[in-house]
């Protein structure tokens, strides 16, 4: 599942500092746009280990080339891919099947204070989630939009 040397010299993830867990029983659940501030800004290494998600990222960082461009790919159980999602990098995901669990592996520690996220359903994020939503926390629901003055996060 996860080899440093062969990690660190695709995409230079180096160290793991935390590695969490999700399991989301439902199917159409959307979670996410999440991030961290600097200096907690985090990579990290995603796996599937059960179930099927469309798994999201977007690109938040100042001055960047691609700056709010999206990446979208399937994770599942059957396939043997993970993705990584470098630091200044937005993270979400919609549920494909019942029962999803995945493992994050995070080269930062969480931090409350640094923890930010953005609308999932925020039209400027063009963000295409296949299923109809069935689930959305408050939270994530609650994250701001784009604004015209936003920048993106310095690393």
């Amino acid at each position: 599942m996860y080899c440093g040397r062969e990690v660190a010299r695709r995409v230079g993830f180096q160290n793991i500092a935390q590695i969490n867990r999700t399991l989301t029983r439902a199917i159409g659940v959307v979670r996410g746009m999440h991030f961290q501030m600097s200096p907690g800004a985090e990579a990290k290494l995603i796996s599937c280990i059960s179930g099927e998600i469309v798994d999201v990222i977007v690109d938040i960082r100042k001055g960047s080339e691609t700056f709010l461009q999206s990446f979208t790919t399937v994770l599942s159980a059957d396939r043997d891919v993970s993705l990584f999602v470098p630091r200044g990098f937005a993270h979400g995901f919609q549920t494909l099947k019942p029962e999803t669990e995945l493992i994050y592996m995070h080269d930062n520690y969480y931090d409350r204070d640094l923890e930010r996220g953005l609308n999932a359903l925020d039209p400027a994020l063009k963000i295409h989630w296949p299923l109809q939503i069935s689930q959305m926390s408050e939270r994530d629901r609650a994250h701001p939009s784009v604004s015209d003055d936003f920048e993106g996060i310095e690393l």
